[in-house]
């Protein structure tokens, strides 16, 4: 358990880039920067600066738990897991100056010896919708296969297998996401970092550096959205009904 306390809170300044490759290729890459904190304790900055990192329950699993943390062990508590108090590491996009966007938020989930139980992915789409996938990944490299089950981008449909590399974070980020369709690789994501003391000088230089980062990061795929709708790839359609979380 040392070890894992000894890694939160961290900042990670880092690149996020989307290579697709079907039908037609196209890349787009992001500079931003997300937080790793243990959700039972998430960083309380001095009151002139918390506009700037806020980690609000309302903005993960089904957004009326206490905690994040609550609303994390009720998404496992109904899928048959009980951490009994076990450490959690969470990887996400803090709210910036009352505005956040989550494209995908991950939970690295131990029992009360400190032993790897689960991984949960939490993906929010740009129309409101969230979705979280229960994960297991292989304790060599953090390696997992899965269904797709949500819609994420207008120009794919709910189908394919996602092959994901998600290791916890250490000096450096290092996450990697294959989406296969038909027998062939459709999209790459990859998130890639290196950690820094999550001070309050650090901070704000990634502020500066990065200002309303998570609307920025929305922003960029909507404006990468017109550009690949304008180049003639067909919309899909998405379900009717809004997603806030796969309560089943």
């Amino acid at each position: 358990m040392s070890a894992l306390s000894s890694t939160v809170p961290a900042l990670y300044p880092c690149r996020i880039a989307h290579v697709r490759t079907t039908p037609r290729r196209y890349a787009l890459r992001h500079r931003t920067y997300l937080w790793l904190i243990d959700p039972d304790r998430p960083p309380r900055l001095p009151f002139p600066l918390r506009a700037l990192a806020r980690f609000d329950p309302r903005d993960h699993f089904t957004g009326d738990r206490p905690t994040i943390r609550a609303g994390l062990d009720a998404f496992l508590a109904e899928r048959g897991i009980h951490l009994g108090g076990g450490k959690v590491v969470m990887l996400t996009h803090a709210r910036v100056l009352g505005h956040v966007f989550n494209p995908l938020t991950l939970y690295w989930c131990h029992g009360p010896g400190g032993e790897p139980r689960c991984v949960v992915a939490e993906v929010h789409n740009t129309y409101g919708g969230r979705h979280c996938y229960l994960l297991h990944p292989d304790e060599a490299g953090g390696e997992v296969r899965t269904d797709k089950e949500f819609y994420v981008s207008p120009f794919l449909p709910v189908d394919g297998r996602y092959r994901m590399r998600l290791p916890l974070p250490g000096p450096r980020l290092d996450l990697t996401v294959h989406l296969d369709r038909e027998g062939a690789r459709t999209l790459t994501a990859t998130v890639r970092g290196t950690r820094r003391a999550a001070t309050v000088p650090a901070l704000l230089r990634l502020a500066l550096r990065h200002p309303w980062s998570t609307l920025a990061v929305s922003a960029a795929i909507r404006v990468h959205g017109v550009r690949l709708y304008l180049r003639g790839l067909p919309v899909q359609p998405r379900p009717d009904h809004r997603t806030t979380e796969n309560v089943r």
